[in-house]
């Protein structure tokens, strides 16, 4: 029954997520088919990743696929290896064991399948856990090579999501559905994904919860190069506009939570494993006021919002990417290659300092005081964001963002003790 037909994708740089390597494969063995049977065809299949190009790596589960077509080349499912332990990990042992033993779910007696199967849970040690089911051809237990359990400080409990297959109608002693999961909100910062394996029960309905049902974890990493200088006054003149225009943050996105309609999800494991969310800051002159007179004057200036809702509607849909909450969210997007939930760091989304900043349209009044004889200059923090694929091309526009928590004042001549000025205020007002 094997049908490794297909090329495999070229392994990516592993996510490292404490000590454990996560990575992806596209390679699959036919383990058993419900040819025969009475009940909807379905097919079962067992991660293979090549060990020329995979060393070490282990599957957490089978794939259940409702039909009978060969998902090699077209499927993909996470597999994982053993890491180096460093720092904490060291002290919490092991990121992967193999099961302690196997509990039979449910086996095909009386279904009329051509060749007999079973599926079986994983027992696994004491502080880990099994994320998935597994199938044997015949009924005999698989080895216990077959999957690997994980720690349980790496993964994260998950929901039972959409029903993949049941055997009804197939004459089997035992009722059985297999079910997908559903991982739960991100935290900021984070990804939560599920490695494309099933849970199952003895009946057709969904179970509200299950004891396999959990989903890898990992952090989304950023990588800050720089902050943009401050502007300073060197005299009364027109106050200087800083060439700050380079990334100064960077996001890498692994390829599964962006949505690149150029390529399919195998091609983008192949060519883009992952993207670059590259944040660019610079400060732009908002006003500037040189008070010639004795006293403090107040000086006020009106300043547009550089989000544009529109724009920011455009870069989602082409990307799937979300500044303001986590992502994917709505019904339209469950049918993707792996189930996950993605939220951007909040300092690295400007959401920290005002959760309404994404959302809002206004335009702000900033009002400043300008003290005697002296020069003052207002000048706002703009991001510009760009996402990049692998070989540096664009897969989204750029989106450009300011908020009103981000204003810095300059002023010449400088006070002695003056490092950082004093913040002008910003009251919203309506376009």
């Amino acid at each position: 029954m094997q049908t490794n037909d297909s090329p495999a994708a070229r392994p990516m740089e592993p996510i490292k997520f404490g000590n454990l390597l996560i990575n992806f494969t596209t390679e699959f063995y036919r383990i058993w088919d419900t040819k025969g049977s009475r009940s909807a065809p379905a097919t079962f299949w067992r991660p293979t990743p090549a060990p020329d190009a995979l060393p070490g790596y282990f599957p957490l589960g089978d794939i259940a696929v409702s039909g009978d077509l060969n998902i090699n080349g077209k499927r993909v499912t996470a597999v994982v290896c053993e890491g180096d332990p460093q720092g904490a990990d060291s002290l919490k042992g092991k990121a992967l064991s193999p099961p302690d033993d196997f509990e039979q779910v449910w086996k095909d007696s009386g279904s009329g399948s051509t060749v007999d199967g079973a599926i079986w849970r994983p027992i696994p040690p004491d502080g880990y856990v099994a994320l998935g089911l597994v199938c044997s051809n015949g009924h005999a237990k698989p080895s216990l090579n077959a999957v690997r359990c994980v720690r349980s400080d790496l993964v994260v409990a998950s929901s039972v999501g959409d029903t993949i297959w049941s055997d009804r109608g197939s004459g089997a002693k035992q009722n059985f559905s297999a079910w997908s999961l559903e991982p739960p909100a991100a935290a900021a910062g984070e990804i939560n994904f599920a490695p494309g394996t099933f849970v199952g029960v003895n009946s057709y309905t969904q179970p509200a919860t299950h004891v396999a049902a959990y989903s890898l974890r990992m952090q989304i990493p950023l990588q800050i190069i720089s902050t943009p200088e401050v502007p300073v006054l060197t005299g009364f003149g027109f106050p200087p506009t800083l060439d700050t225009s380079r990334a100064t943050q960077i996001a890498r996105i692994p390829w599964f939570a962006v949505k690149d309609d150029t390529l399919s999800p195998v091609e983008k494991l192949n060519k883009s494993p992952f993207y670059r969310l590259e944040r660019t800051d610079e400060y732009q002159l908002i006003g500037y006021a040189h008070n010639e007179g004795a006293k403090g004057r107040f000086f006020k200036w009106a300043v547009p919002r550089g989000l544009v809702r529109s724009i920011l509607q455009i870069f989602t849909n082409t990307t799937s990417i979300k500044f303001e909450t986590e992502w994917p969210i709505e019904a339209s997007d469950a049918v993707r290659p792996i189930n996950f939930s993605a939220r951007l760091d909040r300092n690295f989304a400007r959401t920290e300092a005002s959760a309404a900043g994404w959302s809002s349209p206004k335009t702000a009044e900033v009002v400043a005081i300008a003290p005697k004889s002296k020069l003052l200059a207002v000048y706002q923090l703009q991001s510009h964001y760009d996402l990049l694929r692998e070989d540096g091309t664009q897969a989204g526009i750029n989106l450009p963002y300011t908020d009103n928590d981000s204003f810095y004042l300059a002023e010449y001549p400088p006070e002695e003790s003056e490092v950082n000025a004093s913040q002008p205020t910003a009251t919203d007002t309506s376009p």
